[in-house]
């Protein structure tokens, strides 16, 4: 009978894509889903599979894989990110909204208990509270909004709502359970997760070089993380999803490379997990649930409570954003089931839930995310932010640089110049956007916002000049520094040094040299590169959506030819099936028209 469970829950698992697909249910999480058929297949409608044995154990493995992922899906960065010209920039939204959110729960899970209808006033706080992290990620990566301003705020938002939950679920399942361990206890598995961050640092970068196709290095680490710090967990009095969600974070600090979040999202999300969602809604029994009273009043009662928490957001995100993101922000973080399902789980094991109870929760956290991603997607409108070209910023103004920013500024680029020539300021401003610098100095640069850009080009045809710009440029960690350099001494390791970290270096003799050579080797460089329709270009694939994408089946694959990849840094010779990575810069030529909206599309962060 357990096997006959295990091959209906698998092949129920690879039916439910199949059909989303298939009847194109694309507002609808895939999670959701599988709890949905998970009743079905239980004891509220066929009754055919039973919950025990090894669908037990594989269901309590996809929970600890699950939450492991939500930990490898915090962006730490965004922590280190300022708000730019913005006031309120998206840390800041996301500490208020998040405050905003655990006040009104503390209100309204008081306002059960005074109503009698749930006394656990923690837990139901705890529940109120939680956001479904995977599905706030899936929805924002599908409008790729992961790296603007608000998706970025978004996401904030649903890290908050997965990190601090659970902490305190395992605070307070210490505090409430049978156990007579300290809560400060708890602290261990923290320090545990920062011990063995720093041990498997170098470590992982040495696998990174060693590992092959038969031995999966990565995998193996990641489970060693998993398993460790559950037992941890376990050990110390804490639920085992914390160690798992911290062994999550270990991993992403660690810093693993694309191939290896693939790996890990195909595993989790290709059995452990889909097991782990049927079963929860196989252990829901409709029958009993629609059979008692009380329990079904709170369904309506907890989906109030489940938006209501949320609606503090409004206001709070319109101090950024227009009003109809402002509504649609708010509908998003009020989706909510990852957590929710192994909150009630401890629940359960505590002796605060009856199953009735704990089928209500889960059904007000179904209809969450079934209604939540449809109305974002129909309130969403594209903010400014979200479509800013690539800034570009030229310190030197000249006969190199205006020409240059003339033709770049007809496409998707933000071009500025600076000078502290007044004579060269006056001769070239009205040829472009061109901005006087009072003086030659770190503090008037940035002052002007010179190095407030994505790209800066140094071209001032004195040396020292922007070997000095450089290194300011480097301090201000600009991500992409072009100088020019007519000339090296050989004594002057400034260059080498400037090279070593990153600055990227030309002169004009080389660049002529090159393209003397190509006009032998290939007569029809000089006709591409003069050529009004057509030209070679590189651009570097930044967007995840791409990743994995064999060059034959890119959407724009018809209007280009890619002639190299440089990837690692090495050039590859690209074939109809190779995959792209992420980071990976395409050589191509191409339509010049193209050119803008391929940029657009695979330079987007997301």
């Amino acid at each position: 009978m357990a096997s006959v469970s295990l091959f209906i829950v698998l092949f129920a698992a690879l039916l439910i894509p199949l059909f989303m697909a298939r009847f194109r249910i694309t507002s609808t999480p895939t999670a959701v889903a599988e709890i949905v058929v998970g009743m079905l297949l239980g004891p509220s409608l066929l009754n055919v599979v039973n919950p025990g044995g090894t669908l037990s154990e594989l269901s309590d493995l996809g929970v600890v894989v699950l939450l492991f992922l939500s930990g490898m899906e915090i962006d730490f960065s965004l922590f280190k990110r300022g708000s730019g010209t913005a006031k309120w920039g998206p840390a800041k939204l996301a500490i208020l909204g998040y405050a905003g959110i655990v006040g009104v729960a503390l209100l309204l899970s008081y306002a059960l208990k005074l109503a009698g209808l749930f006394s656990h006033f923690g837990f139901t706080t705890i529940v109120f509270i939680t956001v479904a992290l995977g599905v706030v990620i899936a929805t924002l990566k599908e409008k790729e909004l992961l790296s603007k301003p608000f998706g970025q705020t978004m996401l904030l938002l649903a890290a908050f709502g997965e990190v601090i939950p659970l902490i305190a679920l395992t605070v307070y399942a210490a505090t409430h359970g049978t156990t007579h361990q300290s809560v400060w206890l708890l602290l261990l598995i923290f320090v545990a997760a920062i011990v063995l961050l720093l041990w498997t640092r170098r470590p992982f970068s040495f696998f990174a070089r060693i590992d092959k196709s038969t031995t999966q290095l990565d995998i193996r680490l990641a489970f060693f993380l998993i398993v460790t710090l559950v037992t941890i967990a376990q050990s110390v009095g804490a639920e085992n999803i914390l160690g798992a969600f911290l062994a999550g974070m270990v991993m992403k600090l660690l810093r693993p490379r694309e191939e290896t979040l693939d790996k890990l999202t195909s595993l989790g999300y290709g059995f452990f997990i889909p097991i782990f969602f049927i079963m929860t809604g196989v252990r829901i029994n409709l029958r009993t649930l629609l059979a008692d009273p009380s329990s079904l009043a709170l369904i309506p009662l907890l989906l109030i409570g489940f938006l209501a928490a949320k609606l503090i957001l409004l206001p709070i995100l319109r101090l950024r954003f227009k009003p109809r993101n402002a509504i649609a922000g708010t509908w998003l973080i009020s989706t909510t089931i990852t957590l929710v399902v192994p909150a009630l789980t401890v629940g359960r094991n505590l002796g605060i839930l009856t199953t009735q109870q704990s089928g209500a929760f889960t059904l007000a956290a179904i209809i969450t995310c079934i209604i939540s991603p449809i109305l974002f997607n129909r309130f969403y409108q594209a903010e400014p932010d979200d479509v800013q070209p690539t800034r570009v910023h030229f310190v030197g103004a000249n006969l190199l640089t205006v020409p240059i920013a003339q033709q770049l500024s007809r496409g998707a680029y933000d071009i500025t110049l600076y000078t502290d020539d007044q004579a060269k300021y006056k001769t070239y401003n009205s040829e472009a956007d061109v901005r006087l610098i009072p003086s030659f100095s770190e503090g008037a640069l940035n002052e002007a916002g010179a190095f407030d850009a994505d790209i800066v080009m140094l071209a001032y045809f004195d040396h020292d000049k922007n070997v000095r710009v450089a290194h300011w440029a480097l301090a201000a960690k600009v991500p992409r520094i072009i100088a020019r350099f007519e000339a090296k001494n050989v004594e002057d390791s400034a260059y080498d040094e400037l090279a070593a970290a990153g600055v990227e270096m030309y002169n004009s003799v080389d660049a002529n040299i090159a393209m003397l050579r190509s006009l032998i080797e290939t007569p029809s460089t000089l006709k591409m590169l003069n050529d009004s329709t057509a030209g070679i270009y590189e651009i570097v694939v930044n967007n995840r959506r791409f990743t994995g994408l064999e060059i034959k089946n890119l959407p724009f694959i018809d209007a280009i030819t890619v002639s190299q990849i440089f990837r690692d840094n090495h050039f590859i010779a690209p074939h109809g099936d190779t995959q792209l990575l992420l980071g990976d810069h395409l050589i191509f030529s191409g339509d010049k028209t193209a050119v803008a909206e391929i940029r657009a599309a695979l330079e987007k962060q997301n």
